[in-house]
């Protein structure tokens, strides 16, 4: 059961989990032995109508670690043509998410909120690069849900008819310049703004929050 108080707090509206937005580019698809290159988090907030919108954003690039693997096509793909360049202004991957979960804690705190959770387009692959980059950073206190997610692929597939980030932003009616597309900074500014947009539309529609007598 929601009351109308609850739907207007981030905690009352995720059962208390504090959504973060999140993405990464890496070079490749194995989370284990391929390098995350880039990370991109947005926490979230609620205004006083219970309407979801971007915070913080939280941005860094991010040097392989030590014996990562390298897949040419994956850095082709996402434009990091030289993942060692100290032109990146890259830090450890233990510095990029030290900082990051200190913000999502403060703000995580602040909202009354349980514990993070990731939100993201394809969630799955973020979520395995966050986790094991964690891992080797030997992080204990990882703010994530350990397997639980928001992925706005499914999401944009039932409320937009798209799953490709491109796709449901155009039939979200939110502008996406394929030009910018797989920077880490972009693609979750994007995947934010569409999840809020998801979020705000259905509660427009009338699906949130419940009726009091609503179990």
């Amino acid at each position: 059961m929601s009351s109308n108080n609850d739907a207007l707090t981030l905690k009352g509206r995720f059962r208390g989990y504090f959504p973060v937005v999140i993405d990464v580019e890496t070079a490749g698809f194995n989370a284990k032995t391929d390098a995350l290159l880039e990370i991109c988090a947005i926490t979230l907030e609620m205004d006083d109508n219970g309407d979801l919108h971007p915070a913080t954003t939280i941005h860094y690039h991010v040097a392989p670690f030590e014996g990562a693997n390298i897949e040419q096509a994956a850095i082709e793909f996402n434009g990091i043509r030289d993942p060692f360049s100290p032109l990146r202004g890259a830090v450890s991957e233990s510095e990029a998410l030290k900082e990051i979960y200190k913000v999502i804690r403060k703000e995580q705190k602040a909202a009354d909120c349980n514990r993070a959770i990731i939100v993201a387009h394809n969630a799955t692959f973020d979520h395995s690069f966050v986790s094991e980059a964690s891992e080797r950073s030997k992080l204990k206190r990882v703010p994530f849900h350990p397997f639980a997610t928001f992925d706005t692929a499914a999401l944009s597939g039932l409320a937009y008819g798209q799953t490709v980030l491109a796709k449901a932003c155009q039939s979200a009616g939110i502008e996406f310049d394929n030009k910018e597309a797989h920077s880490a900074l972009y693609d979750t500014q994007k995947t934010a703004e569409l999840f809020c947009k998801i979020v705000n539309k259905w509660k427009a529609l009338g699906g949130w929050p419940l009726s009091d007598d609503t179990e």
